[in-house]
């Protein structure tokens, strides 16, 4: 047999027929106000995760949309890191990628040792690094027994792994050790030239996928038109084996020929590397035509009664209708038509004066 009691703030409780001491209505009550409290706070901690907060700085709002996506992506950052263990002749590779790539490139000096981009537990400090300095690219360094000088150049697609190239660097030459006219280094956010010599980047998969990853490092900001003034420099690829590369950095001296085209003498200025290819990762086919996705390009409206010339440029006929200058109304008398009337009156002889005037000299 069971009796109901309504007295704790409108909640039907079930007690049995014995007895039930105060202190145990009290634990009761209490224990159903605080499921009611947790009910609300967790409810409102949702309501909180799920509001989106919207910038009230403007330097925060252009941040933000700096970093959205774009119709017309600009240039790629590249993120420069070090392994658990660098050897010196690492450190001056990526020393070097990075004042080659100054203008666009974050180098990290400490060493990660949670990052190892071929293994699925350390890609995860990998994309985070990639989503604080907003870099697609990254170029990581380390040095082992197994793999001496090793260096992993690798994309990023929405801030997680796209692919990645492993190779081994050999015979490097810095900067330091070439003499040349320093007149003739290049410029600093100067588009280059790219030479790839040899028939292993089309029919290698491993040399092609490095020759992709190569032009993405370093081809820059895509421009439409160029100054031939700016052409400084060159990246010169020889495919010498099937796993190894020659990689070196020109400079462009442009000199007189007779003709209109320049004499181009090129001119050593380093780095100089070997890269012998070790392992690399094709992104998968559904996460490639993803990223591969363009917007539909609109069809340009053709533009009436325009010419261009190479010569004067943009040129455009302008139709004028009839005026009718001799019909319009003017919006006042004009000092040239008083003039005709009073011509015509004494032409006609008729200077009579009005007869305000007339009484005016009567008067007198």
């Amino acid at each position: 047999m069971l009796c109901f009691s309504p007295r704790i703030h409108g909640f039907a409780a079930c007690f049995p027929t014995r007895s039930v001491s105060s202190c145990e209505l009290h634990l009761f009550r209490a224990t159903v106000l605080l499921l009611i409290h947790f009910i609300k706070l967790s409810s409102s901690i949702l309501v909180t995760m799920l509001k989106f907060k919207t910038p009230q700085k403007g330097r925060i709002r252009r941040e933000l949309e700096k970093r959205a996506p774009k119709l017309v992506e600009t240039g790629k950052k590249t993120l420069i890191l070090h392994g658990t263990k660098t050897s010196q002749v690492l450190n001056d590779v990526m020393t070097e990628i990075y004042h080659l790539k100054r203008d666009n490139s974050i180098k990290y000096t400490r060493k990660n040792d949670n990052v190892r981009p071929f293994e699925s537990g350390g890609e995860t400090s990998l994309e985070f690094f990639s989503l604080k300095t907003d870099c697609s690219l990254f170029v990581y360094g380390s040095h082992s027994k197994k793999r001496p000088n090793n260096l992993v150049i690798g994309r990023t697609y929405d801030h997680h792994i796209y692919d990645l190239v492993e190779v081994g660097v050999e015979e490097f030459k810095s900067m330091k050790s070439f003499k040349y006219d320093k007149n003739l280094a290049p410029k600093i956010g100067s588009k280059p030239f790219f030479t790839f010599i040899g028939e292993g980047f089309e029919s290698n998969e491993e040399l092609k996928h490095l020759k992709e990853v190569l032009l993405d490092l370093f081809h820059g900001e895509v421009v439409n038109n160029l100054n031939l003034a700016g052409l400084d420099r060159v990246y010169v690829c020889v495919a010498v084996l099937p796993n190894r590369v020659f990689f070196t950095h020109c400079a462009l001296r442009l000199k007189k020929s007779g003709t209109v085209v320049p004499r181009i003498e090129l001119v050593e200025v380093g780095p100089s590397m070997d890269l012998v290819t070790r392992r690399h990762r094709l992104p998968d086919d559904s996460l490639r035509k993803e990223a591969m996705k363009t917007s539909l390009e609109k069809a340009k409206k053709k533009e009436k009664n325009v010419v261009k010339d190479a010569i004067q440029g943009k040129l455009g006929k302008i139709y004028i209708p009839d005026q009718k200058v001799g019909s319009v109304a003017l919006p006042h008398k004009a000092k040239g038509v008083k003039r005709e009337r009073r011509e015509a009156k004494l032409k006609h002889g008729t200077t009579e004066q009005p007869e305000e005037k007339k009484q005016k000299l009567d008067s007198k």
